[in-house]
């Protein structure tokens, strides 16, 4: 779990991070530290974004959309590609750089990050929104077109800030808009890094990348002259997000947090789907919206399959994500590992049985949490009840389909969720009656480019990717002629 000294790989922090703003790179009047996690150390200094930088990448932005919003979507599609080209010439670079400022390990979460992302990119600008005729008579034609917005405001987290802020940009700028992003400031250097790289590319104001504090958040989502918010983060900065966006009736998107269920029914192979559950809730060490944070198993089958469990998890090496042994890195910043110093001390308190893990070792340099398993606590319990964002699962035992549906739809979370069953009719009709925006059976956390992906309930509004996807990013217009 030890920090791995710099090497020649780090030299990327010896880059200066700057802000892009109107096609230029930009330092400003304060900056900010940004730590590596698996030590705690500060690895560089990024700018601190003023409110009047911001408001000039907003009007930079805006004076790019008129040109950029008459391209051809096909000019439009070409650009895009050539950007993903221009992030595929740098993808060494953002992948060392991923795993230092976040710490998911850099040879299997941060590489598969960074080449989803780019290939994420290089999809999306294929897609196209036509004109749709529905009613051409003799007398009378009607078409509706998909026309863009204008400046998108997109606020992107800290747990992939590379895929997520990529899923953002690619079909914003395909579909004629133009961007300010604006980082966590936990995780700003790749995003301005990704920023960099679009200003070989794209013309000036077109990607604008503004870091800093929360403040310039709020001073995104109330600025009269930014018509969407594209949000990925928690709810509550979620309701947040909306209520001052309201004023200005920007339109939004959000993309919330979740208390993902899976549900193992009697009749499956658990034996074999023991490595992918673990995956699935353990992955990117816990801190992944749609990670499985509760994992219903039936009650014949319970006992055996937290043995299992158990046991596959212990073969984990959890440590600092540049040590080609690690498996799961650090938690990403010293706020979620104090919201878990307390689930954990809450789970200790209430004696609930934790067959794996339980103690966090705050001696140890860097934000690790060891792989922790719940044996079936209380419903009620906070670990049940609340989305821990890190490496810990209750596994919890259920009797009947009808007693654990009911269950898992009692969260005010509704984001995603999965079934595994040796019956496949059984398992979607279990799926059909799940309130999330996405259900999958017998398999877990598959996206695709035309696949759309929101959630219901406190999980967010609006989806993204697909058709769907595409449309977020655009205003509905209807044309009609009289022939």
């Amino acid at each position: 779990m030890n920090a791995i000294p710099k090497t020649a790989t780090h030299d990327i922090l010896d880059h200066p991070f700057k802000l892009s703003i109107g096609g230029q790179l930009l330092d400003a009047d304060a900056t900010f530290e940004v730590y590596n996690p698996a030590s705690n150390a500060v690895i560089a200094h990024a700018p601190e974004g003023s409110a009047a930088q911001l408001d000039a990448a907003v009007a930079a932005a805006a004076r790019a959309f008129k040109d950029w919003s008459r391209l051809p979507w096909e000019t439009r599609a070409d650009y895009v590609t050539r950007y993903a080209d221009a992030l595929e010439a740098r993808k060494d670079d953002l992948i060392t750089l991923l795993t230092l400022e976040q710490g998911k390990p850099r040879h299997t979460m941060a590489t598969g990050e960074v080449e989803a992302a780019i290939y994420w990119v290089r999809e999306v600008a294929k897609r196209t929104l036509p004109v749709e005729t529905i009613e051409d008579t003799a007398e009378h034609v009607v078409e509706v077109a998909h026309v863009p917005l204008g400046v998108v405001g997109a606020i992107t987290p800290w747990n992939f800030p590379v895929l997520l802020g990529l899923w953002k940009v690619a079909p914003c700028l395909l579909t004629g808009n133009t961007m300010v992003l604006k980082p966590s400031p936990y995780t700003p250097l790749t995003s301005l890094f990704f920023g960099e790289i679009a200003q070989s590319v794209l013309p000036p104001g077109v990607l604008n990348i503004v870091s800093g504090g929360n403040d310039l958040g709020q001073q995104m989502t109330e600025h009269a002259d930014i018509a969407k918010i594209s949000f990925t983060g928690s709810t509550a900065t979620g309701k947040r997000v909306m209520a001052s966006g309201s004023g200005t009736l920007k339109r939004i998107t959000l993309e919330l947090g979740g208390n993902d269920a899976a549900v193992v029914l009697d009749d499956a192979d658990w034996k074999s789907i023991v490595p992918t559950l673990f995956w699935a809730a353990f992955g990117n060490s816990g801190q992944w919206c749609i990670a499985v944070k509760r994992l219903y198993v039936h009650s014949s089958i319970h006992a055996q399959f937290v043995e299992a469990f158990v046991e596959y998890a212990r073969q984990q090496v959890v440590g600092d994500g540049m040590d080609p042994a690690t498996n799961l890195g650090p938690i990403q910043n010293t706020m979620q590992y104090g919201k878990l110093l307390d689930l954990f001390a809450d789970v200790k308190k209430n004696g609930y049985k934790v067959p794996l893990g339980g103690t966090i070792d705050e001696s140890i340099p860097g934000n690790f949490v060891p792989v922790t398993i719940v044996d079936n606590p209380p419903e009620s319990s906070r670990i049940v009840q609340e989305e821990p964002f890190g490496p810990i699962l209750p596994i919890i035992a259920f009797d009947d389909v009808e007693e654990v549906i009911e269950r898992v739809n009692a969260s005010p979370f509704g984001l995603a969720g999965s079934v595994w069953s040796g019956d496949r009719a059984r398992g979607i009709e279990v799926a059909k009656r799940m309130e999330t925006g996405t259900v999958w059976v017998n398999e877990i956390h598959i996206h695709g480019i035309d696949i759309p992906f929101g959630g219901h309930k406190l999980s967010g509004m609006g989806v993204e990717n697909g058709h769907e996807g595409l449309c977020e990013f655009t205003n509905t217009k209807t044309y009609m002629f009289s022939k």
